[in-house]
Parts: C-alpha cells; sequence; structure tokens
C-alpha cells in the first residue's frame, strides 16, 4: 500500500479540524501520514489498527492519539455498513509557539512527546473522555477549544495509555518529497486567489505538467484541480462568516464565476455557500 501524503486544513473559525464522520471510507486517504497531531475517536465496534509499525485490531470501540508523520491506516479501511468516528487534528503550535511551554501544561507537553510512538488508551479513558469528544463537533469554537484542552489533560493524565509504535523506528519519508509536496502546498497558499497555471507548480517542482499531475495523484489521492478547488471552499467557508456576500466571496477565493463557485463548493461541502451561511448563524 502507498503511503501518501495528506494536507489538513483547520476549519473556519478554529485554529484545528473537528470531523465527524457517521459513514465508513469517508476519507479518502488511506495509509497516509500528516505534520499534525490527531486523536480518534470511534465510540463502538472493532476494526483493523495499523499505526506506524504496529499491526493489531482495536475492539469495542478505539481511542488513539498519534503524532506528526507517524504513518498510519485509515481506521474505517475495509469496514461496511454502522461506522462512526471523531477526528481532532492540530498542529503542535495550535494555540502559539510556546503554547506547550506553559508549566500548567507540562503533563500535555510529555503527552505530545509521547503521542510520536501512537498511543492507545483503554477502556477507563475512552469512557471518561470519549462523551467529551462526542460533543465537540456540535459545540461552538471557544467551548469546543476549552473542551478539547480538558480532552489533551486527561489523556495526559490516563494511567491506561498503550504506546503502539516501535521506538526508535523512523520511517523513510524522503526529506526530498517532503519539501517538494511542502513548495506546491505554500505555492497554493499564496496564490489560490489568482488563476493558478498548472506548469508554473510543475515547474516549480522541475517536472513536466504530466509528470507533475501523476506525482501529484499519487503523493495525495487528488488531482492538483480537486486539490486547489478544496483549498478554495475551505478560504471560502472562513470568508462567509462575514458580511460579504455570496458573489464576492467566490471571486475572492479564486472562482472566476459564481456558477462554478456554487458547484464546487457543494461537490466539496455537501452544501451550497447560501445553506452553508444560514446554518452558521442557525
Amino acid at each position: 500500500m502507498k503511503l501518501q501524503f495528506e494536507k489538513i486544513e483547520p476549519e473556519a473559525g478554529s485554529s484545528f479540524r473537528v470531523m465527524h464522520h457517521t459513514e465508513a471510507e469517508t476519507c479518502r486517504v488511506y495509509w497516509h501520514y500528516h505534520p499534525e497531531y490527531e486523536i480518534v475517536f470511534i465510540p463502538s465496534g472493532d476494526g483493523q489498527r495499523r499505526v506506524g509499525t504496529n499491526v493489531s485490531r482495536y475492539e469495542a470501540g478505539e481511542l488513539i492519539f498519534i503524532g506528526p508523520n507517524l504513518p498510519h491506516l485509515n481506521f474505517s479501511y475495509g469496514k461496511e455498513g454502522q461506522y462512526e468516528e471523531i477526528v481532532v487534528q492540530m498542529r503542535a503550535d495550535f494555540l502559539g509557539d510556546t503554547f506547550l511551554q506553559k508549566p500548567e501544561l507540562s503533563l500535555v507537553r510529555r503527552l505530545f512527546e509521547r503521542a510520536h510512538r501512537g498511543l492507545a488508551f483503554g477502556a477507563g479513558t475512552k469512557q471518561r473522555v470519549g462523551p467529551w469528544l462526542a460533543q465537540l463537533p456540535a459545540q461552538p469554537p471557544f467551548e469546543r477549544m476549552l473542551m478539547l484542552l480538558r480532552v489533551l489533560q486527561q489523556l495526559a493524565d490516563a494511567p491506561d495509555a498503550e504506546p503502539l509504535h516501535a521506538d526508535g523506528i523512523q520511517f523513510d519519508l524522503n526529506p526530498k518529497e517532503q519539501e517538494r509536496i511542502s513548495r506546491v502546498c505554500r505555492y497554493v497558499e499564496q496564490h489560490y486567489a489568482q488563476a493558478i497555471d498548472v506548469r508554473a507548480v510543475a515547474d516549480l517542482s522541475s517536472l513536466t505538467v504530466p509528470a507533475f499531475c501523476r506525482y501529484f495523484k499519487r503523493m495525495t489521492n487528488l488531482t492538483f484541480t480537486d486539490f486547489v478547488n478544496e483549498y478554495r471552499v475551505n478560504q471560502a467557508r472562513r470568508l462567509l462568516q462575514s458580511s460579504r456576500t455570496v458573489a464576492d466571496v467566490g471571486f475572492a477565493v479564486g472562482f472566476n464565476n459564481l456558477s462554478h463557485f456554487n458547484k464546487t463548493f457543494r461537490v466539496v461541502t455537501g452544501q451550497t455557500p447560501s445553506a452553508y451561511r444560514k446554518a452558521l448563524v442557525g
């Protein structure tokens, strides 16, 4: 199974990302890695667990904390039928460069260090922390942040954390390839509001256009066009919280007409921009 890079964007109005999956195979990236830390909570059921060098099964649900760039398998891989999963993804500095250096967060800092091996938690911690994680998707941003800090403190103090990945073993993530994909991501971040010429991005990667398109699909499991559109939609979700018109938001994030913006936004989010904005205000 090919190891893929996953590009993660915090959601609108938040410094981290929360996802609530109610169907299996909702994630298009399978055996993958990313620079963000990740909490995965599966309320019930069993399935395959593959984190770093560890290959095992989870039973009666799952609660796991995975460190940055630690390859892992999508937990719904191979699942069919009823499935539920809550995922939280964050950078180490999601609350600032010195966030983890605060003396009150010494245990949390140690938790983040231990997460580089992947931590699976026992039934006791799942019972305590699971209901809090279940509340996150529906909470307003400030309450969600406070709840996440509460979750991290409980995980840091949990007596039933089991490391998964073999200590000292590192995967060859190919620094050259990581830097190449990072250059592409930075270019999109800086130019998404303009028309992006794939030839310029291919030149940035020292590849021909056909070779770049094959490379990008192999690394991310997305076409470059789909990646750019998803990035633009994520930026639009932020701007839709302002008083700007839907058309203005679409043009501001790089769509050249309102119809294309509406169609792409719906493909990515399942809603039109107008419906998304209405849902924000209840």
